[in-house]
This record gives structure tokens, C-alpha cells and sequence, in this order.
């Protein structure tokens, strides 16, 4: 099992407070609109709400609940609530509904609650329509949801296509806010680190907040002691590998959303789905959530005696002792049992969707890659991966990885994987490339090169105030990758003296079968080894800068709040990196909380990206 360390890692600070907090506010504002009214919810914020607020809390004077782009009922109710996300298209629905209404001479109150906030578009679409004036506005600073004891998500998939494709910044004051929040509640933090551009307007943001709302939280004892903030675009090689951590797997086979997931009737072993919560309350699945695939397996037939032998205790007991049995062990030990098999059935389901896939295979092409080593052979099996129409997906995947680990492909490889992709997979997928080139995920070596050339010129001709609004432009339109010469730096690939013991695991490499060490979370060791970014220039200069280290010394006088570390992925976080900074905190007795934008994987990034719908 991956465990060992050298002192126990200090406690989680106790996040229950962030749910508590936004079911309280959500409460007040329904209550702002007094009487029975019924009330419309986003669809991607049900899950979340599912998470902080049951039914009965929701019902708090609603009448009837609806799904937003579902047409209401006939309704007698004079008050519609309308709880969304703040987009256009579901402005547009809204403005329908009011429209509707005057148009059939029908009275209501109309009211829109913003979750997390409210934007400027969104008014002027109300505007346009008209019927700003019929509807008020409000905010639910829903910016927070604890999904484990030590990962919060802000809940926000779309982050990653708006800021890093398409360039919008609107969230980074949701970012800022929500790093506010838990400064205020959990800090103040002594230490603040960063990489990315996001990251630090983020934390520029942040302190100006901070500036204006001075006093929060002074005088109180703080329990995270550093943060540390990194755009997803700083590491997109980690994001777009194969995972092979149990939890990793579970959500790239499954897909965990808002930390549940449902199994089918394949692990089930009867006919109906079920929604399991997966977090550290689940027994079996905290024991192997971090581990290894191959791992888990003897554990889980290991767990399988153990509780056999604990059902067979009652053989000898007397009538008093059973009655001590039934009452205080019988119930966990049946949910336990219960919990066992549908993990024992995960386990089961993925390893036939893998077989299929011939996961070894792509696993192994993976590590060559990574290692730089049979470039053709990898490629072939690329082409061999597209020609079988194996998955667009995949296929994309594999193609973003060949190009990033080798900072692109050359102009002849390029045309061919593309043309080769075009036919398998339909050419409504075109538009899919241009993105994947503006971002820098899958672009051609000689486009790039010229670009950066031209680039380093501008920039010597302006000032830095404009320099970095061109280098932003020329990096979403190709950013090299260097992951060689940063790999080489930080000594991702390890060098391997015999077998891997991915039982025994040694290092963050085994989050990848012992094959790399996950960029990002190389970045943070290195970093927080350091205090500082001091002899990782080199580093930072191929990764495009944007680093920043800021202390606070008022704020260091805890010694047990400098071992807790609060890692903000800003475009995603995947679970082997989360599984990684674990073994990490482990081995160096601290502890990781992560805050991400949304959990993300490889199918996640990719579908992103794409333009073509299904």
C-alpha cells in the first residue's frame, strides 16, 4: 500500500462551514421573494445543490421545480425563481418565459438568482429582449463546494475552454473571491506561490480584495499556512496521460460528478443503476482511492476474508454477545460488505473496458513518449488508432500528447495524422484542430518556431505592459511546449535500477506506474522545498514565466498551519495529481487541500476543444 512517512500530515481544517454558508444564503434569497413560487434550476447546478441542500430545504415555499430549458407547466403560481449559471442562451430562455407572459396578458414576478455571479452580458441580453425591468437580479456567491475532506471544487467545467481558448477572463473575479472566502475563514496564509498568467491576475485580484476589505480574519489562528496557484496550461502532459490510480480509472471508465458516480447494472450485478458518493467516509474506497491499479485487486479479496472472518465470530457466541453483535456491528459490517462489492464489481467493469481497449498496449506507446523514445512506433500506433475508429476521443488524445512531448510535429506527420483523422472521423472535426492548435495542444514545429521568433522581436519594440498582451496573443495562438528540456530539468523520468515496486511506491512517479513524475506536482515540491523559486530559473523560463513567490510575515508564526498547503489548479485538476501530492504530503508530513475550477481528465480536455457534437 502507498503509505510510510516520516510524521503524521496535521488535520484538514473542517470545511463543512463553506456548505452551511451557501445553503444559508440560498435560503435567504428565496426567501426575498416571499409566497409560493415555483422554481427553475439549472440542470449543472442540481448536482451541486444536491451536495449542500436536500428536497426539503429547496421546497422552503416552492411550489414546483423545474428544470431550466423545460417549458413550465400551466401554472397558477404569480412567482418564478429562476437559480442558473450566468449565460446567454439561458438569458435568452428566461427572456422567452417573461415574453411569453405579457404576450398572453399574464402578471408575474420574475426573479433571477446568479450562481456564483452576476455578469454584465447577461443584463444587456435581458435588455435587448426587454424585460430587464420585469425581472430583479440577484447574486448566490456559490463559489465553493466540498466535494472530500481535502478537495473543493468551484464546480466550474467551462473554466478551461473560456479562459485558455477563447481567452475570457471573466471568471478570474469568481477565483479571487473564492480565494477571499477561504483566506478569511482558514487563513491569513503566510505564503503565497504561483505560476501562470491566470494565476497570478488571479492572486493580483485576490490581494486587491484583500486590501479593501482589510481586517478580516486578523488575530485569529490560521490553518493553512500556504497557497500555491497553477494554470492547467502550464502542465497539459500530466493531464492528458492514462490514469492508473484507482480513482483516476473509476472517473475516466465512470465519470465522477460533483464526487458521486453512477455504477450500471455491469457492477451492480442486478438490473438497476446505483449513485454511490465516493469519499474518505467510504471505507474500502479511501483505502484505495490512491492506489495503483494492480494494487487494489489483492486488497479488495484481502478485505474480502477479513470481513468473512469478523461475519463467522458469531458461530461461538452466546445469546447476549449476539445481541451486542447485532446492535453494534451487524450495520456497518453489511455496509462495508455492500461497499466491497460494488467496488469489487468497478474493478471488474474496468479491467473488460480495458482489455477492449487494449489498454497495454496504449499504455506502453504512452511511456514512449513520455521517455522520447520509438517516436515511429508510437506514431503508428496512432495512425493504427485512428484507422480502427477506435475512439475520436483517444485518438485526439494520443495525437496532443505525440505534439506536446515532442513541442510539436513536423509539417509531414502533421498533415497526415490530420488528413488520416478527417476521414475516420468525419470532417466536422476541422474546426476541432484550429482550436487545439490556438491552445497549443496540437500544433506543427516549423508554425511555432516562427512564431516565437517573431514574438521575442515584438517585444523588444514595446513596453511590458504591451509586450504581455502580445506574448498572451502569440502563446493561444502556438505555445511550444519544451516538455524535454523541462523533463530533463526536473528529472520527470526516473531512472529505474530493476523492477517498480508499485506496491511499495517511492516516489509521485508511481501515479504513472513509475514511467514520470506528474509535472505539476514536481513544480510544487521543487517549489515549497525551496520556499521560493530560486535555482528554478531555468524551469520557469521554459514554462513562459508568470511565477511569483509572496510572503506574509505576520502571517508565519504557525507552525502547524505552514504544513498545510492549499494547491489551486486553475483549469482543472486530475486525480492522479491529487493522488500524487497525497503520497507527497505523506512522505513529507504536510497535507495537500486541492481547489480546482472542476475535476478534469484527458476525455475532458479533449471534448472541451472539440467542435463537432455528437
Amino acid at each position: 500500500m502507498a503509505s510510510g512517512g516520516r510524521r503524521d500530515a496535521p488535520e484538514a481544517p473542517d470545511f463543512g462551514i463553506l456548505k452551511r454558508l451557501a445553503r444559508d444564503q440560498l435560503i435567504y434569497l428565496l426567501e426575498q421573494l416571499p409566497g409560493k413560487k415555483d422554481l427553475f434550476i439549472e440542470a449543472d447546478l442540481m448536482s451541486p445543490l444536491d451536495r449542500i441542500a436536500n428536497v426539503s430545504i429547496l421546497k422552503h415555499e416552492v411550489d414546483k421545480l423545474y428544470k431550466v430549458e423545460t417549458r413550465p407547466a400551466p401554472t397558477c403560481s404569480d412567482q418564478f425563481c429562476f437559480l442558473v449559471r450566468p449565460r446567454i442562451r439561458t438569458m435568452r430562455y428566461i427572456a422567452d418565459i417573461v415574453n411569453a407572459d405579457k404576450m398572453s396578458g399574464r402578471s408575474r414576478k420574475y426573479k433571477i438568482i446568479f450562481s456564483p455571479q452576476k455578469f454584465y452580458a447577461c443584463e444587456m441580453v435581458l435588455e435587448e429582449e426587454g424585460v430587464l425591468g420585469d425581472v430583479t437580479c440577484d447574486e448566490w456567491s456559490f463559489y465553493l463546494l466540498p466535494l472530500d475532506e481535502d478537495i473543493i471544487s468551484m464546480e466550474l467545467p467551462e473554466f478551461f475552454r473560456d479562459y485558455f481558448l477563447e481567452g475570457d477572463h471573466r471568471w478570474i473575479n469568481s477565483i479571487a473571491r473564492a480565494l477571499q472566502l477561504l483566506n478569511s475563514l482558514y487563513g491569513p496564509f503566510g505564503r503565497a506561490y504561483g505560476i501562470g498568467r491566470c494565476a497570478k491576475m488571479s492572486f493580483e485580484l485576490w490581494r486587491d480584495l484583500e486590501g479593501e476589505s482589510e481586517g478580516d480574519g486578523q488575530g485569529r489562528k490560521p490553518e493553512i499556512g500556504n497557497v500555491f496557484l497553477m494554470d492547467r496550461d502550464t502542465d497539459y502532459v500530466t493531464a492528458l496521460c492514462s490514469q492508473v490510480v484507482y480513482e483516476g480509472l473509476v472517473d475516466d471508465t465512470f465519470r465522477i460528478k460533483c464526487g458521486s458516480v453512477d455504477f450500471g447494472p455491469d457492477v451492480t450485478s442486478s438490473d438497476k443503476s446505483i449513485k454511490v458518493l465516493l469519499n474518505a467516509q467510504d471505507k474500502v474506497f479511501s483505502q484505495i482511492r490512491n492506489e495503483h491499479f494492480s494494487s487494489v485487486f489483492g486488497f479488495l479479496s484481502q478485505k474480502s476474508r477479513n470481513l468473512q472472518a469478523q461475519y463467522d465470530r458469531r458461530r461461538g457466541m452466546d445469546i447476549k454477545q449476539m445481541k451486542n453483535f447485532v446492535s453494534q456491528e451487524l450495520k456497518g459490517l453489511k455496509q462495508e460488505h455492500r461497499l466491497l462489492s460494488l467496488h469489487i464489481g468497478a474493478c471488474e467493469s474496468i479491467m473488460k473496458k480495458k482489455t477492449k481497449q487494449d489498454f497495454q498496449e496504449m499504455i506502453k506507446a504512452e511511456h514512449s513518449l513520455l521517455e522520447g523514445f520509438d517516436i515511429r512506433e508510437s506514431t503508428s500506433f496512432i495512425e493504427e488508432h485512428i484507422d480502427r475508429q477506435v475512439s475520436p476521443i483517444e485518438s485526439l488524445r494520443l495525437m496532443c500528447l505525440l505534439s506536446i512531448t515532442e513541442n510539436g510535429l513536423v509539417p509531414k506527420d502533421y498533415r497526415s495524422l490530420k488528413t488520416q483523422y478527417l476521414q475516420s472521423y468525419g470532417p466536422e472535426h476541422l474546426l476541432t484542430f484550429h482550436n487545439l492548435k490556438r491552445i497549443g495542444l496540437l500544433t506543427e514545429q516549423a508554425a511555432g518556431e516562427t512564431l516565437t521568433a517573431v514574438e521575442s522581436r515584438v517585444s523588444k519594440l514595446v513596453t511590458d505592459r504591451a509586450a504581455g498582451k502580445i506574448t498572451d496573443a502569440f502563446n493561444s495562438l502556438a505555445r511550444k511546449s519544451n516538455f524535454r528540456a523541462i523533463s530533463k530539468k526536473l528529472g520527470l523520468i526516473p531512472r529505474l535500477d530493476g523492477e517498480y515496486d508499485l506496491k511499495l511506491p517511492r516516489d509521485m512517479a508511481y501515479v504513472f506506474s513509475g514511467a514520470y513524475v506528474p509535472l505539476s506536482c514536481k513544480i510544487i515540491e521543487q517549489v515549497l522545498e525551496r520556499r521560493g523559486w530560486q535555482g528554478l530559473e531555468e524551469v520557469v523560463r521554459l514554462l513562459s514565466g508568470h511565477e511569483f513567490s509572496v510572503s506574509d510575515p505576520a502571517a508565519e508564526d504557525s507552525a502547524e498551519a505552514q504544513r498545510v498547503v492549499l494547491a489551486v489548479f486553475l483549469g482543472g485538476c486530475t486525480f492522479s495529481e491529487i493522488a500524487a501530492l497525497r503520497f507527497l504530503g505523506r512522505e513529507r508530513g504536510c497535507r495537500f487541500i486541492f481547489l480546482t475550477t472542476a475535476v478534469t481528465n484527458s476525455a475532458r480536455v479533449m471534448e472541451a476543444m472539440t467542435e463537432a457534437r455528437a
